[in-house]
């Protein structure tokens, strides 16, 4: 069992809950866990907060006015207390589904009644398929899978995912977990998959499906490098990167998705510790951004704020700081522990514990969690049948096919025939594997489907695993040799697995584990047909010998894949569906791990040092694949149909910029309003074969303020069938897309040339007064 949880105080207790949730089935009360049970006792429905007509505002007053300050304190905690005489049960808020229902958080249980749930592609692999409308999709079968088990009592309502730290740097173990390392990708899928968890059927703006949580807040991405671990890292930060690159998903994830939670980080940023920053929390979260939510710490992040940053004296300061910061909820006990000697001390007001608990109350209100039986309610019709359904498990095949990435494809290899393969040579250490496929914070899937199945489903299969392990610390070569030797093609399913990159562990090298590369370049060399080298992994691998080697003749990624993974391998290898997932993150070669520190937290490049700077939008140096790269079976050629040369900012006669010549203008006020125009771009498959296509819609904006050198500023997908055209139109918003963060990271339209890249064309556009 990989660890895969966010409490590192607590491994015991973890590893307890999921062995016994592996190994023995748990005992479910098939029923769901809610308050105001009117049926059951009456009186209860005399009680203010119980009437669902109510506002949630006036429900959550009288509920709160109700509570004795030792009830409101056993609010605070995500092991929530209850009390009986208000009819009010005890909730687990700690539930995940990062990329389905998760076992990694105590919310959730499997049984025999339902003993798995549907296990998607890791996020890094999704994100690959540039597809939002998939993000979204997936996310609402996530969250109807996690109202079916909430309603037979395996299952809570409140879910602390997505993900939506920016992968800034190859090592980092969570990268598989993240969209990948652009802003605009990265804040697309936060908002997309929101809403497929939190939105219902029914239209209601202000209720609940699930609610989900963007995290972690903000600037985390060093779990533990070279014994630098997230407990007690600084992130050193400046105010540029933070605004242009750290904080555009949660931003987007508030004020597009409207999350319902947030969820801090362990780390401090620029000596603060994040669940102890009213300025982060209290300030722009809920100030700035009006959070309809709640605020969460990550699992014992007061706790590391007293014992591994000794950032206050005591532990009831450490209870104090978070509240007063802002957050509202605690992963752990602390607060339930120690709030009511802060509050002895005066560290801090009842006030702020109202405040605390009103928001956790008002999410579980708009959850539906006072109103009574939910089986009266929407969703309450939802039970073991509408998990891992026929039609779940096919969109996790498909949505593994959709971000399979085509690295290399030499003519003449890729897709492989079936008739013409008599046998296929299948080798590597993750050929055969299950779990490894579904990655961390993973729940029971409904099946497996390993590549080697996937395969063999289609043509007869010669297996060895070449390796004993992904570490492959003695590679077993002879053996390797002499299936490849004489097969019609060979496959090297290669790459990582947890036990290389996971949370708590960060890589020092990127080049493929082991004996890994040794194995691959001597089976190819022996190799009488094609040889396709598949790579497993959650973060890019220097695999450039690879890519040079004239006999590894197709490579593909296939990232984590999910529980679907094998199958979908195989569609893709065979022919059966066209490759078009892309990049979502650069693959650096050896030699930046070698030189780059991973803490070293600036995006941009700075010559006086060598520093060569980090992601497609600031990197100066040698790529192995860059962001966005990825190949198919047919080609596509676009035609620019629309688009301007020039846009002229409207200022009044006596702005500054009229007056003295100016580099950019602010964006804001009135010379943004209505300042946009239209891109239309014709695509047509000029290929044999039907396929998707993503069209990439990037900025290149003049040099000011250290700006990106490239900047993705939207995406589409497009089905076109042999010859088939259709036209891709993109809206562009002069100040929000043609504008660069400053220094200080104030938003500034950059006057003079731009240079759009549409697709692979490229447009001068020149933005005046």
């Amino acid at each position: 069992m990989a660890f895969s949880c966010n409490n590192h105080f607590s491994i015991i207790l973890i590893i307890g809950f999921i062995l016994s949730s592996e190994l023995k089935p748990v005992l479910a009360q098939n029923s769901p866990v809610f308050a105001c049970d009117i049926t059951s006792n009456p009186a209860l429905g005399n009680l203010t907060f119980c009437d669902a007509s109510l506002t949630v505002e006036n429900r959550v007053n009288d509920l709160v006015k109700r509570l004795t300050l030792g009830e409101k304190i056993g609010f605070l905690a995500s092991g929530a207390s209850g009390v009986s005489r208000l009819g009010i049960p005890k909730y687990e808020w700690w539930s995940e589904a990062l990329h389905g229902v998760a076992y990694t958080g105590p919310g959730v249980h499997f049984s025999s009644l339902v003993p798995g749930a549907t296990s998607f592609p890791q996020v890094i692999l999704t994100a690959a398929s540039f597809n939002v409308s998939l993000f979204q999709t997936i996310g609402k079968v996530v969250s109807t899978e996690a109202r079916a088990m909430y309603n037979v009592g395996l299952a809570g309502l409140t879910y602390w995912s997505p993900n939506v730290n920016i992968f800034r740097d190859p090592r980092w173990g969570r990268g598989q977990e993240t969209p990948g390392e652009d802003p605009t990708l990265t804040s697309k899928y936060g908002v997309a998959y929101v809403k497929g968890l939190q939105q219902t059927d029914d239209g209601s703006t202000n209720k609940l499906k699930v609610a989900a949580c963007c995290k972690h807040y903000t600037a985390y991405d060093v779990d533990n490098w070279k014994g630098i671990e997230r407990y007690s890292f600084n992130a050193v930060v400046t105010q540029q990167d933070l605004d242009d690159t750290f904080q555009p998903p949660f931003k987007s994830c508030v004020l597009e998705g409207d999350v319902a939670s947030v969820m801090c980080s362990y780390n401090q940023v620029n000596g603060k510790p994040t669940c102890g920053d009213p300025n982060l929390l209290a300030g722009i979260i809920r100030g700035e951004w009006k959070l309809n939510g709640y605020i969460v710490t990550d699992c014992d992040s007061l706790q590391v704020i007293f014992k591994s940053q000794n950032y206050t004296k005591t532990p009831e300061e450490a209870a104090a700081l978070g509240l007063n910061s802002g957050v509202d909820l605690n992963c752990g006990s602390w607060l339930s522990t120690y709030t009511q000697g802060a509050v002895n001390q005066k560290l801090v007001n009842e006030s702020v514990i109202d405040r605390a608990i009103s928001n956790n109350f008002a999410t579980l209100m708009r959850l539906g969690f006072f109103d009574g039986n939910p089986k009266n309610h929407i969703y309450g019709n939802l039970g073991p049948k509408d998990v891992c359904t026929p039609e779940n498990q096919e969109l996790a095949r498909e949505a593994a096919r959709q971000g399979i990435v085509l690295l290399k494809n030499t003519a003449g290899s890729l897709p492989l025939t079936p008739t013409a393969i008599k046998s296929l040579a299948v080798i590597g250490p993750n050929a055969n594997v299950t779990k490894t496929m579904i990655g961390n914070y993973e729940g029971i899937p409904c099946k497996y489907a390993t590549p080697l199945q996937g395969l063999t489903a289609s043509v007869a299969t010669i297996y060895k695993p070449g390796c004993a392990d992904v570490s492959c610390n003695t590679a077993q070569i002879d053996d390797a040799k002499q299936v490849a030797s004489t097969a019609d093609a060979v496959v090297l399913v290669m790459g990582s697995d947890q036990s290389i990159e996971k949370e708590s562990l960060d890589r020092t090298n990127i080049t493929l584990p082991g004996q890994q590369s040794v194995l691959v370049a001597e089976v190819a060399k022996v190799a009488k047909g094609p040889v396709i080298l598949v790579i497993m992994s959650g973060g890019g691998m220097d695999i450039q010998f690879a890519v040079d080697n004239p006999k590894i003749t197709s490579i593909l990624w296939v990232g984590f894949p999910g529980e679907a993974g094998g199958a979908a391998l195989a569609d893709v290898m065979f022919g059966y569906y066209n490759p078009s997932g892309r990049l979502p993150m650069t693959w650096y070669p050896q030699s930046y791990a070698d030189v780059v520190p991973m803490t070293n937290m600036n995006m941009r490049p700075n010559p006086a040092t060598n520093y060569p700077g980090r992601t497609y939008r600031f990197y100066t140096g040698p790529t192995v694949f860059t962001f966005g790269h990825g190949l198919s079976y047919s080609q596509f050629k676009h035609h620019l149909d629309k688009a301007p040369q020039f846009v002229s900012l409207p200022l009044g006669e006596k702005h500054t910029c009229r007056l003295s010549k100016c580099k950019t203008v602010d964006a804001v006020g009135q010379s943004c309003s209505n300042m946009g125009f239209d891109i239309h771009l014709r695509v047509k498959n000029v290929g044999k074969i039907s396929g998707s296509h993503t069209i990439f819609l990037f900025t290149s904006p003049p040099s000011v303020h250290n700006a990106p050198k490239k900047h993705l500023l939207g995406f589409e997908k497009v089905h076109l069938t042999p010859q088939g055209e259709g036209v891709v139109k993109f809206n562009v918003d002069v100040c929000k897309h043609l504008s660069v963060h400053d220094e200080l990271g104030n938003r500034k339209v950059a006057l003079g040339p731009h240079v759009l890249h549409i697709g692979d064309l490229k447009h001068s556009l020149t933005v005046r007064i």
